[in-house]
């Protein structure tokens, strides 16, 4: 297998591309001891390890780290049944049921934002970037967007809707610990430019 390999810093980057196998980006790092983490961007999974590891050892932990990412995604991928299911718990638990979207549903077209909400039509639309992701986060993301079907911009009654939710601060810290990793755009505190 040929892995195109780039050095960038104290760290080394490759990618392996294998036919019905999403791409694989290895990111070895000097200062990396002995945690070997993985995450999705997108369509490739980035899987980040300690440079000392040998060849085979990459190999080995990509297997593992793709497995795990694979299990994980089964278990946190709801479906878009799901997804509106989930959305009128959450509306009922934090919102006061008040929130009541037409549809919600992955798309996959949201690169530089988590989520959106069209207030017109009351539909609300999640990253597929989210999926693998842990629910608690996902939970946020949703929870953010039903808010923005109560108080369209994010001033202070907005959040005041947000943070009921018990674990918005440390999802918007995942969710900036993500983008910053990524090197993706992080909209923060704003997690979406609404539609009107």
């Amino acid at each position: 297998m040929d892995i195109p390999i780039r050095s960038c810093g104290t760290a080394t980057v490759s990618f392996v591309k294998q036919p019905e196998r999403p791409t694989v980006e290895v990111r070895r790092s000097k200062r990396r001891r002995r945690t070997v983490a993985a995450y999705r961007d997108g369509d490739t999974v980035v899987v980040m390890m300690p440079a000392r590891l040998t060849k085979a050892e990459e190999a080995e932990w990509v297997e593992i780290m793709l497995g795990r990412l694979e299990r994980q995604s089964r278990r946190q991928a709801p479906s878009d049944a799901e997804l509106a299911r989930k959305a009128e718990i959450l509306s009922a638990r934090y919102l006061d049921g008040l929130a009541v979207p037409s549809s919600v549903r992955w798309v996959d077209n949201q690169q530089a934002r988590w989520g959106s909400c069209t207030i017109a039509d009351r539909t609300i639309r999640l990253s597929t970037r989210l999926r693998g992701m842990p629910t608690w986060v996902i939970d946020y993301v949703l929870l953010h967007e039903l808010a923005h079907l109560l108080v369209p911009g994010h001033g202070p009654d907005f959040w005041e809707w947000v943070n009921r939710y018990p674990r918005t601060e440390r999802a918007r810290g995942y969710l900036e610990g993500v983008s910053a990793t990524a090197v993706m755009p992080s909209h923060s505190p704003d997690l979406d430019d609404d539609e009107a």
